[in-house]
């Protein structure tokens, strides 16, 4: 079961994400503010496997610092940024600190929440990938010591 952590400080969009996400049989936990997902992050008696945060809570940059500490508890979380004032420099910074996706709440002619759940899903399929390539690796590396 996939294990999410949804970061917000708009109740309407954590409940959103929380319903939708819930239909499809995920796992989720929310927190309304940076500090509160920060702590969440480091409270949790396992890493989240995705964390969704919104970029904008307390300052322009909360977001990036749950990225932060969601990639340096476990480096195969997923995490998907989102927020209200999408640009070209916070999309690229998200992506340069490891974010796998960086998604505008606002777009015209698209539900949000059905594109968050598609991302999710490819989160999903990408941290189970990641995750199998390192165990295989590690399985490798163990066997050839033997020989």
């Amino acid at each position: 079961m996939c294990n999410i952590l949804v970061v917000d400080d708009e109740e309407e969009v954590r409940e959103a994400v929380k319903r939708r996400l819930e239909r499809e049989g995920y796992r989720l936990r929310s927190a309304e503010s940076e500090s509160a997902g920060l702590e969440a992050l480091q409270k949790s008696d396992r890493a989240y496997d995705i964390v969704i945060t919104d970029m904008s809570m307390e300052d322009a940059n909360s977001g990036i610092r749950i990225l932060e500490g969601a990639v340096a508890r476990d480096v195969f979380t997923e995490v998907i940024v989102l927020t209200a004032y999408g640009n070209v420099a916070n999309a690229v910074e998200c992506m340069k600190r490891g974010a796998f996706d960086y998604v505008e709440k606002n777009m015209p002619g698209v539900d949000v929440y059905e594109l968050l759940c598609l991302k999710v899903q490819q989160a999903v399929e990408r941290r189970r990938g990641a995750v199998d390539t390192v165990r295989r690796l590690e399985a490798f590396t163990k066997n050839r010591n033997l020989l």
